[in-house]
């Protein structure tokens, strides 16, 4: 028997996180391995600062799992600091090289593989992509979660794009902060928004309603949020 630890920065009710898991779970069966028979998988689910992401990987390590999984910059960079011999498969986050989780692409080394989805090129775009469907915008915020170092980056990519418009740093962590900083944002003249990727606004049904309620035009990193009635992804 088998044991992963999965920590899947999404909260358990989410259907994103939910997805996510299950083609994790079919994904493995295909390779023979199934719950209950050889394989179990421990799922840590949840959102949190960085003293909470912590403490998840502290409760995970204590199940002794053979190989970690971990979605998000912020949880690899905790199970980095936590264990540096338990295999850990990464997904998501920045550059892997200039965060330190791998010597490089070609050659990892060390404990830590996996998949990231976030580099520069993208941001700038989306900015453009938000002046062609909105000429008027004038200020745009974009959206981040502030724990996230490969976000901070992604940030000063778009506002070193030679583009018309103010660009304003937004950094969010949990709904509350989302909710003043999206009403604040409908306050003013001609505004605009960019959200991130991050598990902490890609689960945020909130961001597309009150994007609608304010008659802010918005463009989102995943599908999922375009799904949930945001503009455009």
């Amino acid at each position: 028997m088998r044991r992963v630890g999965a920590l899947i920065s999404y909260p358990e009710n989410d259907p994103a996180g939910q997805l996510r898991a299950a083609v994790f779970r079919q994904g493995l069966e295909k390779r023979g391995w199934t719950i209950g028979r050889n394989l179990e998988i421990d799922y840590h689910w949840g959102l949190g600062d960085a003293d909470w992401t912590r403490s998840a990987v502290q409760q995970l390590l204590r199940a002794v799992p053979d190989v970690i999984l971990v979605n998000g910059g912020q949880a690899a960079r905790a199970v980095q600091r936590a264990t540096r011999t338990v295999p850990v498969i990464f997904i998501g986050g920045g550059d892997p090289v200039a965060a330190g989780y791998v010597q490089s692409l070609a050659r990892p080394g060390g404990n830590m593989t996996g998949f990231t989805v976030i580099e520069q090129s993208p941001e700038p775009k989306m900015l453009e992509l938000l002046e062609e469907i909105v000429p008027r915008v004038s200020r745009v915020a974009i959206m981040f979660n502030p724990d996230n170092p490969d976000l901070r980056q992604a940030f000063d990519a778009a506002a070193a794009a030679k583009n018309a418009v103010k660009v304003v740093a937004t950094p969010v962590r949990e709904p509350a902060e989302i909710n003043a900083a999206i009403a604040g944002l409908g306050d003013e003249p001609n505004p605009g928004l960019i959200v991130l990727p991050d598990p902490t606004t890609n689960s945020q049904k909130l961001i597309a309603e009150l994007a609608a309620r304010y008659h802010l035009p918005a463009i989102h990193a995943v599908h999922a949020a375009a799904a949930d009635g945001g503009l455009m992804s």
